[in-house]
C-alpha cells in the first residue's frame, strides 16, 4: 500500500512539474543569468589580425610551442567574439584535441599537464619534470639541446612556476620554488624571460643566482628598454619580483620578449622555443572575464607575430595548445558586432575538457585528431632532428 501511494504521489509530482515546463524545444530563453561586473566585458577597439599562407617545406628546423595556460575553446571563443569575430589563431588549418588528465587525477594541474606536454609522460599533480614515481624525464627542450639546437622559455608568470619549470627542471613538489629556480643555473637555456626575481637574489641560502648566470655569460635585464638593447648572446630577463602584473599594467614585455627570442635564437642548427600565456589561467581562477580576455588577446598577438616569422622562415613548426582549461567558463550572451560578452564561471579550479591543438608549418598535418597530451609531446619530439 505504501509503495502504491509513493508511486501515485511521484506520478502526480511529475505531471505537475511537466505542466510548468515549456514543452517546446526552443529553450534558449533559459540561457540567461544575473551578471556581475566581472562576468561581462566589452571591447571598444579590436586589434588587427594577420593572414599567413601554408608553407611548402617538409623540413622542421625550428619548433615554437605556444601554451595558453588555462585556455580552452571556451576562452578562445570569448576572445573571438570580443575581437569582432577574428583572431590570429583563425589561421590554423590543422586542428586537433589533447586530453589533459593526470596520472593520479582526472582534473590536472599545470605541473602534471605541463610535464606531459614537455616530456611526453603523464605524471602526478604537483610533480615537475618527473614521472609518477619521481624519476626525472627528458623534456623537449633538453632533447633539442642534445640535438645541438638553441632553446628558450618566455612566460609572464614566475620563471620557476609549473609550466616553464616543466621544460627545464625536475622536482617532486612544485612548491619547492627556490630549489626549482636554482636549477636554471647551468641548464644551458639560451633565452629565459619571466618573473620571480625574489627567488634569484636575497635567498636564504645566500646564493645570488643572477650573478651566477652573469658569470656563465648571460646578459641580465629587468626592463623592456634593456631587453630591446640586447642583440646577441644568452639572456636572462626577470621583470617582476613574483608574477608580472596584468597585461594592461605591465605593457608589451611578453610580446617583446617573444620577438627578442626569435631574434637571438635564430641560427643555422635551429631552436626550440616555448612561450606561455601564463595569466589566462590566473584570471580564470579569479572569475574575471575581462582580464582573461586581455591576457588571451596578448597571447593571440604573439601567435600572429610568430606565424608571420614562421611563414617567412619556411622551416618552422608552430604548435598552439593548452595544459588545461580553467574556470568552467560558459559563454551565455553577447554580440560579435558590439564586441561584448556575458559569461558564467562554474568553478574556481580547472576543468577536464579536451583542449585544442593548432599546428602550422612543416608536418602540421601530423597533429590532427584527438590524443593524449603526452602523445602531443611525442609527435613534436619525432620532428626535432
Amino acid at each position: 500500500m505504501k509503495k502504491a501511494l509513493l508511486f501515485l504521489l511521484s506520478a502526480a509530482f511529475c505531471v505537475a512539474a511537466a505542466a510548468q515546463v515549456d514543452q517546446g524545444r526552443d529553450l534558449s530563453k533559459y540561457a540567461d543569468d544575473k551578471f556581475g561586473i566581472d562576468d561581462q566585458y566589452t571591447v571598444a577597439t579590436p586589434y588587427e589580425t594577420v593572414t599567413v599562407s601554408p608553407v611548402k617545406s617538409k623540413k622542421v628546423k625550428n619548433v615554437i610551442l605556444l601554451i595558453g595556460d588555462g585556455m580552452g575553446l571556451e576562452q578562445i571563443s570569448v576572445g573571438w567574439v570580443l575581437n569582432g569575430g577574428r583572431l590570429n589563431m583563425d589561421n590554423f588549418r590543422v586542428t586537433g584535441g589533447s586530453r589533459t588528465y593526470a596520472a593520479d587525477k582526472l582534473i590536472t594541474d599545470s605541473s602534471a599537464g605541463g610535464t606531459a606536454i614537455a616530456a611526453g609522460e603523464k605524471t602526478r599533480c604537483g610533480y615537475i619534470g618527473v614521472d609518477e614515481n619521481g624519476n626525472p624525464v627528458e623534456s623537449l627542450l633538453h632533447y633539442a639541446q642534445r640535438k645541438g639546437k638553441k632553446t628558450g622559455v618566455v612566460v609572464s608568470c614566475r620563471i620557476n612556476d609549473a609550466t616553464p619549470a616543466d621544460f627545464v627542471c625536475h622536482s617532486d613538489d612544485r612548491h619547492k620554488e627556490a630549489d626549482i629556480a636554482a636549477q636554471y643555473v647551468g641548464s644551458g637555456v639560451d633565452f629565459i624571460s619571466g618573473g620571480g626575481r625574489q627567488f634569484w637574489e636575497g635567498r636564504k641560502d645566500g646564493r645570488n643566482l643572477i650573478e651566477e648566470m652573469k658569470a656563465l655569460g648571460y646578459t641580465f635585464v629587468d626592463t623592456d628598454e634593456e631587453l630591446k638593447q640586447v642583440h646577441e648572446g644568452k639572456l636572462l630577463g626577470l621583470f617582476a619580483p613574483l608574477d608580472m602584473p596584468p597585461v594592461l599594467d605591465r605593457g608589451p614585455i611578453l610580446e617583446d620578449s617573444a620577438e627578442k627570442a626569435l631574434e637571438l635564437l635564430d641560427n643555422r642548427k635551429g631552436f626550440f622555443l616555448m612561450v606561455e600565456g601564463s595569466q589566462i589561467d590566473d584570471w580564470g581562477h579569479r572569475h574575471k572575464v575581462g582580464h582573461v580576455a586581455e591576457e588571451l588577446f596578448e597571447f593571440d598577438r604573439i601567435v600572429g607575430k610568430v606565424l608571420q616569422w614562421a611563414e617567412k622562415d619556411g622551416h618552422t613548426l608552430v604548435i598552439v595548445t593548452a595544459d588545461h582549461a580553467t574556470g568552467g567558463l560558459t559563454l551565455i550572451d553577447g554580440s560579435i558586432e558590439d564586441r561584448t560578452v556575458k559569461v558564467h564561471f562554474s568553478t574556481k579550479g580547472h576543468n577536464g575538457i579536451v583542449v585544442p591543438v593548432f599546428a602550422y608549418g612543416p608536418h602540421a598535418e601530423d597533429f590532427a585528431g584527438v590524443y593524449e597530451n603526452a602523445e602531443l609531446s611525442a609527435k613534436i619530439r619525432r620532428l626535432i632532428k
